[in-house]
């Protein structure tokens, strides 16, 4: 079995706080991790396990063994529950792991009983450190998830077919996903095609048959689910007009290229969108990192109207990157130059160029770099008080 890197974070969080929420899309691994805990488990979208759980309550809480609970949001009754039993010991720790799949969902109950009695980690699919010696084209290509193709090709692309096809016709509408899941199928083809581009509702709008603020409302869902990401614009006082439209990316690469007809690598290299889809794949490792060992840090992008541009910004808040990320083995210098003079314009800190090549050039505050590098540099540096 894998090992997944958020399980020493959850660990850790157990050993300071009563309860643990870990959340992520579906069948991204959590279940899997959870089960790897030795806790007792209980699947709230089974009747029989919400009996027994019921049955069982008293003796549970009263025992020191880990309760886990997987798809909590589909149990919203077990959270006033948890908070009483929490609330009657607060100072036992590593009680309770919940999981979710559904931000939105499990973020009311939460709010509504357990806040500041629970930590919320999120589980991305798999990362490149999980999936080595397996190489970065594999996984840009299939995807993270644990059944799309990187630890077997075969299931790729029929995989992320079918499970994009089984969210719109299930989960999606459970959710609150009001659409037929044709029209949501064909919504989350369209943001395929248009990954990493400004987000145009009216457009998405007018080609659907639908209001403007119903597709917001749409993808307001499909955010909550994880599986889009809307990367907002950094905002600072520079005398160029800018972009203020958040970037719209479908946060899985492999079901990005599965919705477009990519079958494989040579396919991809060849397909004119192959570098919004390389930057989507580099933003998306570089986040679920972030999210991992410094959850306090706020990415954006940023864009002025005359096209200087950064793909991703983090804000660390006592430093601000600048990272941007470049399909090519042979970057120039007037690849970094241009880095340079658009991260002047936000006082960047730190500078990075992410491309293809192996070699690093680092200069104080300015790095060109592989992912690779970068990933490893942000697991040893990063995570730092």
């Amino acid at each position: 079995m894998l090992q997944r890197r958020l399980r020493k974070t959850v660990y850790d969080r157990l050993a300071q706080i009563p309860a643990v929420g870990l959340i992520g899309p579906r069948q991204c691994g959590k279940t899997t991790l959870a089960r790897s805990m030795e806790g007792e488990y209980f699947d709230l979208e089974q009747p029989e396990d919400r009996l027994r759980l019921d049955v069982r309550w008293n003796e549970l809480v009263a025992g020191d063994e880990l309760i886990v609970l997987d798809e909590a949001q589909t149990g919203p009754e077990v959270f006033p529950r948890l908070r009483g039993a929490i609330d009657a010991e607060r100072k036992r720790n590593g009680r309770f792991l919940i999981l979710g799949s559904v931000s939105p969902s499990l973020m009311r109950d939460v709010s509504e009983s357990l806040a500041g009695r629970l930590s919320l980690v999120e589980l991305t699919p798999l990362q490149l450190a999980e999936v080595q010696p397996r190489s970065a084209d594999d996984l840009w290509l299939h995807g993270g998830f644990p059944d799309g193709g990187i630890l077997d090709p075969s299931a790729y692309p029929r995989w992320q077919i079918d499970f994009v096809r089984l969210l719109a016709q299930r989960d999606l509408p459970a959710i609150g996903l009001s659409a037929r899941p044709g029209v949501t199928e064909r919504l989350l083809r369209m943001l395929a095609a248009w990954h990493g581009q400004p987000l145009n509702a009216s457009r998405l709008a007018q080609s659907l048959g639908v209001s403007s603020p119903t597709v917001t409302s749409y993808i307001d869902v499909l955010e909550g689910a994880f599986l889009v990401r809307r990367l907002p614009a950094y905002r600072t006082n520079s005398r160029k007009r800018l972009v203020r439209t958040p970037r719209c990316y479908v946060r899985d690469s492999g079901i990005v290229h599965a919705l477009l007809g990519v079958r494989d690598l040579e396919g991809l290299l060849n397909a004119p969108w192959v570098g919004a889809s390389f930057e989507g794949f580099v933003i998306e490792q570089i986040l679920g990192v972030l999210s991992r060992i410094d959850p306090t840090s706020v990415p954006y992008h940023f864009r002025t109207s005359d096209q200087y541009e950064v793909d991703l910004v983090v804000d660390r808040g006592d430093e601000l990157w600048a990272i941007e990320v470049k399909l090519t083995s042979r970057p120039t210098g007037d690849d970094m130059a241009r880095l340079d003079k658009t991260a002047d314009m936000i006082s960047a800190t730190r500078r990075f160029l992410v491309t293809r090549q192996p070699e690093v050039v680092e200069a104080a505050s300015r790095v060109a770099c592989s992912l690779e590098w970068l990933l490893s540099w942000l697991e040893q540096n990063a995570g730092r008080a």
